[in-house]
Order: structure tokens, then sequence, then C-alpha cells
């Protein structure tokens, strides 16, 4: 039942590179929640991943650091009653993530421009004033 993760349509994490680990869950589960191990935990290797370019990896590294252990980026999900349930949102949470550290950085400011160039002249009493 392994697939690959979609992060992106660039980016997609091979199936054999995730490390799953089912536990019990704390929590509501009737009946069998002394057997059932529901808790899903799901392990990327960040640091030694090859489906991840070098550049994105360095990028990702710095953003999800206080996250990793050993280079290691670890989800657990554990809301859900269901094995299938937890599995899923671990899957899903762990793509946001890596999709949020793997967004370009953002574009730096303009270079301020002098108060000839701006459209609006400032402050309405100055533009009144001229007229």
């Amino acid at each position: 039942m392994a697939e690959d993760l979609v992060v992106t349509d660039q980016l997609v994490i091979p199936a054999v590179e995730l490390r799953e680990r089912f536990s019990r869950s704390s929590g509501p589960g009737g009946q069998g929640v002394n057997t059932a191990d529901s808790r899903a935990e799901l392990t990327l290797d960040l640091r030694r991943s090859p489906s991840i370019p070098d550049p994105l990896r360095s990028r990702m590294l710095a953003r999800l650091g206080n996250r990793l252990v050993d280079g290691e980026l670890t989800i657990a999900a554990s809301e859900h009653r269901g094995q299938l349930a937890n599995r899923r949102a671990a899957r899903e949470r762990l793509a946001q993530l890596l999709r949020e550290a793997a967004a370009p950085p953002p574009r730096g400011a303009d270079r301020p421009r002098p108060p000839g160039d701006r459209r609006s002249g400032g402050s309405p009493r100055r533009s009144g004033a001229a007229r």
C-alpha cells in the first residue's frame, strides 16, 4: 500500500524513502483501544534523500532545522480512530510541510523611490496645496 508522496509537480518522494511506524494511540477508540495500533508515524531522512535536489535540500534543512532529529523529519498523527485515516493525515501533513519549506524565498523590497517618482504626492493636504 506504500505510495509515492507527491509534494509538488516537480518533487515526488518515492515510497522507499518513507518509513512508517504504527503504535497505540491515546484517546478514543472503543473496544479496540488497547489492541489497535492506530497512531501513525511517518519519517523522511531529509539529509540523505536522493530525490531532493541539493539547492532545495539546503533550503528545506534551514527552514525545518528545529523539527529535525539527525536530519530526519518525523510526523505523527493520532487524531483519528483508524490507522488508515491517521496514515493519510500524516502523509498530507508531511507533504504540506515539505511544500512550505520548499517554497522560494520571498522577493526583497524594491529600492525606495525619491518623493518625485511616487504617484501619490504624500498627504492629501500637500497635494491640495499644490493645485
